[in-house]
């Protein structure tokens, strides 16, 4: 895979600049264990398969604060996890099934997503700043949104509007609520860790 042209740390980099395999690890492990834990909060919807989750927060987070490979390791190394048989998917699920079943495309889209941020942040550094990081969220909202609810028609074998109905218009706002989160988040990292004289010019290990 050719690493696309980057040039801002992500802040990871910039909290642990000294690049190795146990560091990677570390964070993919942990990342993983983030976004397992936020998946569990779960609310299920009488009219769709697809229940509210805290799963698109933490794709974010990750993303964002990894960079594009790394956080698209994480995520794949998470689908990985509960399709072997871990219980991380949503309610603690797990298995080959879910993969294929009515919400398998908004995990297809969780490696898609993080790696999607994660590039925007290395490549234009939206995580310094609220609104561009809420905007950079919102182009990975769709894409999850709109991968998932394409893969809930077919599941279904239902229209496109109806899947949309199902799968993408009630998350809307509760990916609000994620956004404000997360552009909330990051860029107060950012000034924490300014002020703990960690500087963004960390080697892009």
């Amino acid at each position: 895979m050719v690493a696309p042209s980057v040039s801002h740390p992500s802040l990871a980099q910039a909290v642990f600049p000294r690049a190795s395999w146990v560091r990677d690890l570390l964070l993919v492990v942990g990342g993983v264990i983030v976004v397992a834990l936020l998946a569990q909060v779960r609310i299920a919807l009488p009219f769709t398969p697809v229940p509210i989750t805290g799963q698109t927060l933490g794709v974010m987070l990750i993303g964002a604060a990894y960079g594009w490979r790394l956080g698209f390791i994480t995520l794949a190394t998470y689908v990985a996890s509960g399709v072997v048989g871990l219980p991380v998917f949503a309610g603690g699920a797990a298995g080959l099934a879910r993969l294929f079943g009515p919400t398998g495309g908004y995990l297809v889209a969780f490696p898609l997503a993080a790696a999607l941020i994660g590039f925007l942040v290395q490549r234009f550094g939206v995580d310094r700043h609220p609104l561009r990081m809420a905007a950079s969220m919102a182009l990975c909202s769709v894409l999850i949104l709109g991968l998932g609810s394409t893969w809930l028609a077919f599941a279904l074998q239902t229209s496109m509007s109806d899947a949309l109905a199902k799968g993408a218009f009630p998350f809307i706002p509760g990916d609000l609520v994620k956004m404000t989160i997360a552009a909330l988040l990051l860029p107060g990292a950012w000034r924490l860790i300014g002020r703990a004289g960690v500087h963004e010019n960390a080697p892009q290990g």
